[in-house]
């Protein structure tokens, strides 16, 4: 009898224990004031003296003029002048990497159209520009595949038909069906090696490109922002290239 009561007594000591603590939890806690963060919020005079200098830096280097445009770069369209520009730099970068590297040659380059995030209106190209086109840090990989295993390529397209821009490419579709699909103007060989540059996005899978799993991803390491920062430098005067890569017929 004498145990039942001091066990008794021990779980009253432990409820009022718990008791205790959460009620003083509970009147630990103090209602804090929200602050908005909108134009009526006051800059601290310290901090914005202490960031000028480097703000000031990266305004000048971010507002350098790297080429110009007598037209308008948009992304609408299948065959839209900025995918297809963007398209054929992927191309021609990733070919003088696996040129240097591997002693290949790519065939093709794919990209997103997801990926560029806005347009370069007509005028001088600025850095902050590209930024602006390809806020990510994707990188340029090239995947090795079959000419066999290239026909789920050309049936997402068919597909999706949507105008993920092409290089080196011609895909024809008639309602959801391939009708013609060439790489550098020649038919598929089944049997043959190709190598594709696209984005490390891509080549895992991204946008439901399942069809590169059954391929080989080659890294370069090089990242397609600065790929397109150093194409667009060379280039003082962008050639826009409106030729037909993807024709979706009958595409709703």
């Amino acid at each position: 009898m004498k145990n039942k009561f001091l066990l008794i007594g021990i779980a009253l000591a432990t409820l009022t224990a718990c008791k205790t603590a959460s009620t003083l939890q509970i009147a630990d806690v103090k209602t804090q004031k929200n602050i908005s963060i909108n134009n009526e919020l006051k800059n601290d005079e310290e901090i914005a003296k202490f960031i000028e200098p480097y703000k000031q830096k990266l305004d000048k280097e971010m507002n350098q003029k790297i080429s110009h445009t007598n037209v308008d770069l948009t992304k609408q369209g299948d065959n839209s002048n900025l995918g297809n520009l963007l398209a054929d730099y992927t191309f021609e970068g990733g070919n003088e990497w696996i040129k240097t590297h591997l002693k290949q040659n790519v065939d093709a380059a794919l990209i997103n159209i997801g990926g560029i995030r806005t347009t370069i209106g007509k005028g001088d190209i600025l850095l902050k520009n590209v930024f602006e086109v390809m806020p990510f840090e994707n990188e340029v990989v090239i995947v090795k595949m079959k000419g066999a295993d290239l026909q789920g390529l050309f049936e997402y397209y068919a597909k999706t038909q949507v105008n993920n821009p092409v290089s080196h490419l011609y895909i024809e579709t008639n309602n959801g069906q391939v009708i013609k699909s060439l790489i550098n103007g020649k038919t598929v060989d089944p049997a043959k090696d190709y190598y594709i540059a696209t984005s490390d996005y891509l080549a895992l899978g991204g946008d439901n490109m399942k069809f590169f799993a059954k391929g080989e991803s080659i890294s370069t390491g090089i990242k397609m922002r600065d790929l397109f920062i150093d194409y667009f430098k060379k280039t003082p005067e962008v050639v826009v290239n409106s030729d037909v890569r993807l024709n979706f017929i009958g595409k709703k």
